[in-house]
C-alpha cells in the first residue's frame, strides 16, 4: 500500500490511505485532559473512481494535514469530504477543503448541517452538502460507504460509516485513545480506557446501540479518529472492552481509594486503609490523591473497579473541593453499579461524610457500605478498628 508519511495500518487496506497527523505539542486535550504522549488526529483517503476524504484534522496541525492531503491526491481532485463528527479537532478544515476544491461535496448528517454555521460563519455551503442518514449508501466505484447513525457518541450529529469492500468501520470518536501514533505502544487499553470514560462515559446506552449495529457487520478493521487502526485480535479485544465499559460493569477486581486531604490526616487514614485491604486479600488496591493525581485517571479507575472508598476532609461546612469535583465528575458521567465506603475527617464539626453520602445516593445502583468512618483530625486506635471493619466489608460483601 502506498503511504503518506507514517501510517497506522497494520496490513493492507486497498485503496485507503492514512493522511492524519500527530500533535506532539499539545498539553491538554479539550483543555482538561493531560496528554503527555500527544494526540493523533486521524484522517483517511479512499481512492476509487470517486475520491473521498474521511474527516479533516485540528487547525493546530492544519498545514501539515493539508500537505498530507495534497501528497495523497497527487494532483487529483476529491469528490467527497465525509464529516463523521463536527468537533473542531476533526472538522476544523472543512471550509479550507471546500475552498481549495470547489467541486467537492461535503457529506454529513442533517444535524451536522445545522451545526456548520456555528463553526464556519459566513461560508456559503449552498448546494455543496449531501446529507445522509441511517441506511444511506454512497458508491465510490468498487468501494461503498454505508452510513450508521451514532447520535450522542458523543455528540448528537455523529455518524459512522462502514466500507463494505475492505470491511472497514470508520468509527468517529469511537474506539479512540489518547496518544500520538508516533508514541504508540501495544497497550491500547490503558489510554483508550481513560479516553472512553472521560469522553464518552456518560453515553453507555448510545454506545451499546452502535455495538449492536456493528455486530451485524463483517468488520475487519476499525479506523477511529484518534489512535491506531484496530484489526485482528486487538480489534476483538477493543470491542469486548467497549461492551463492558458501556454497560457500566466493572472490568477488574479491586478497590479504589480516592482521598482529599488538607494537612495529612486523611491521607494517613487512606494509606492505612489501603494496607488493611491488601492484608485482607483485596486483589488490587489503588490509592489516589485527588489533589495531585490526574483526575481523569482516577475517574478511569473508578469505572474500572467495583469498589470505591472516598475519604475526605470537611471544609467550609461541606467537603474538601477536590472530592466534590471528583464525585461531580462521576455524577455527570452517569456513574453507576458500584459499592462505596466513606471516610470523613473533621476537627470540630465533621460534614464531609454527609455531603459525600448525598452525592453517592444520587448515582444509579450505587450502595454505601457500613461503617461510615469519622476521624477527628488524626487517626487514633479506635479509628483503626473502624477502618478494619470497613476494609472487611469492602473485601467480603
Amino acid at each position: 500500500m502506498n503511504e503518506v508519511k507514517s501510517s497506522p495500518f497494520k496490513g493492507e487496506l486497498k485503496g485507503v490511505l492514512y493522511i492524519g497527523v500527530d500533535d506532539l505539542d499539545i498539553d491538554l486535550f479539550e483543555s482538561q485532559y493531560v496528554v503527555p504522549e500527544g494526540m493523533s488526529y486521524n484522517s483517511y483517503l479512499i481512492e476509487d473512481e470517486k475520491i473521498a476524504i474521511m474527516d479533516t484534522a485540528d487547525r493546530r496541525k492544519g498545514e501539515e494535514w493539508k500537505a498530507n492531503l495534497a501528497a495523497a491526491l497527487a494532483g487529483r481532485k476529491p469528490d467527497y469530504l465525509v464529516a463523521h463528527h463536527m468537533e473542531p479537532d476533526h472538522a476544523a478544515l472543512i471550509a479550507d477543503v471546500l475552498s481549495a476544491y470547489p467541486e467537492t461535496k461535503l457529506v454529513c448528517s442533517a444535524q451536522a448541517l445545522k451545526m456548520l454555521p456555528n463553526f464556519f460563519d459566513g461560508f456559503q455551503f449552498a448546494d455543496r452538502v449531501l446529507t445522509v442518514k441511517e441506511g444511506d449508501t454512497l458508491s465510490l466505484g468498487s468501494h461503498t460507504l454505508h452510513f450508521i447513525a451514532a447520535p450522542m457518541v458523543h455528540w448528537p450529529e455523529v455518524i459512522m460509516s462502514y466500507e463494505s469492500t475492505e470491511k472497514i468501520l470508520f468509527a468517529a470518536d469511537g474506539f479512540g485513545k489518547f496518544g500520538a501514533l508516533a508514541n504508540e505502544t501495544d497497550d491500547w487499553a490503558c489510554e483508550a480506557r481513560r479516553y472512553y470514560f472521560n469522553i464518552c462515559g456518560k453515553y453507555g446506552v448510545q454506545v451499546q446501540n452502535v455495538l449492536k449495529k456493528a455486530a451485524t457487520l463483517d468488520i475487519q478493521a476499525i479506523c477511529p479518529l484518534h489512535g491506531p487502526v484496530l484489526t485482528g485480535e486487538a480489534m476483538k479485544e477493543a470491542v469486548r472492552l467497549y461492551d463492558i465499559w458501556s454497560r457500566y460493569e466493572p472490568e477488574s477486581e479491586g478497590v479504589l481509594i480516592a482521598y482529599a486531604s488538607i494537612h495529612g490526616g486523611t491521607a494517613a487514614a487512606a494509606q492505612h486503609l489501603g494496607a488493611l485491604l491488601r492484608e485482607k486479600g483485596a486483589r488490587k488496591v489503588v490509592v489516589s490523591d485527588l489533589s495531585r493525581d490526574d483526575m481523569a485517571e482516577v475517574i478511569e479507575d473508578a469505572f474500572r473497579y467495583p469498589n470505591i472508598v472516598v475519604a475526605a476532609a470537611s471544609y467550609d461546612g461541606g467537603v474538601f473541593p477536590v472530592m466534590h469535583d471528583f464525585l461531580h465528575h462521576l455524577q455527570i458521567k452517569n456513574f453507576q453499579k458500584r459499592r462505596f465506603g466513606i471516610v470523613e475527617n473533621g476537627s470540630w464539626a465533621p460534614s464531609a461524610g454527609r455531603v459525600m453520602k448525598e452525592m453517592i445516593e444520587g448515582m444509579k445502583d450505587c450502595t454505601i457500605v457500613e461503617p461510615l468512618v469519622t476521624i477527628r483530625s488524626r487517626m487514633k486506635p479506635a479509628d483503626e478498628e473502624q477502618l478494619a471493619l470497613l476494609a472487611e466489608a469492602m473485601v467480603n460483601p
